[in-house]
């Protein structure tokens, strides 16, 4: 038990406190199982806080959740890539996503829903529509910043870019936004959703 005490207090960065009662109190379990429900129940609060703070800073439209899904309505590859996606090991390996559908097949939920989920697991997560990134791109170019914003979107974890294609962009847009997807391509992940057709041949 107290080995578990000393690895919350380093959690909750009171090591002070931890050598403090190893030192007045001794081993005493009456005394550790006290100070283990306080210190796991501050633990419990930073945690929750900081995953509200998370999905606040994400900036969801709405937060959607996996359980909210009709599962029966989606296509048969995005009932398929449910489970994946749950996992979150993408994140972790540094994969892309792309949800490619027309409007009404659950792209958006499914990205959200991710997303969320990934902000619940830790993860640092920003929504942007295609047309409101492109637009904040233009902005900061024309005010000196962009450097500033490329820097903060390569320490997000996972960038959702929704409805890429609905809106046409012109050179200077197109180019800003690819400046973005490869400077994060095989180094953090995105999710993309679009109703872009990809042709072979």
């Amino acid at each position: 038990m107290m080995t578990e005490l000393e690895d919350i207090c380093k959690q909750l960065h009171i090591t002070g406190v931890y050598q403090s009662i190893q030192e007045q109190c001794g081993a005493d379990p009456e005394i550790i199982s006290v100070m283990m429900k306080a210190c796991q129940s501050e633990l419990n609060i930073r945690m929750m806080n900081k995953q509200i703070r998370t999905l606040k800073q994400a900036g969801f439209p709405t937060q959607k959740r996996f359980e909210e899904l009709s599962v029966e309505d989606l296509p048969d590859d995005g009932r398929m890539v449910l489970p994946y996606l749950k996992l979150l090991n993408f994140i972790q390996e540094t994969k892309n996503v792309v949800f490619i559908g027309n409007s009404g097949t659950g792209k958006t939920h499914m990205a959200i829903a991710t997303g969320v989920f990934a902000c619940e697991n830790n993860f640092k997560v920003i929504f942007k529509t295609a047309a409101g990134l492109v637009n904040e791109l233009l902005e900061t170019k024309r005010a000196g910043r962009f450097s500033l914003l490329m820097r903060y979107l390569k320490k997000i974890d996972l960038l959702i870019l929704d409805e890429l294609g609905y809106i046409t962009f012109d050179l200077e847009a197109a180019e800003l936004l690819f400046q973005i997807l490869a400077a994060r391509y095989e180094v953090l992940s995105t999710v993309i959703t679009t109703n872009f057709r990809f042709r072979s041949g």
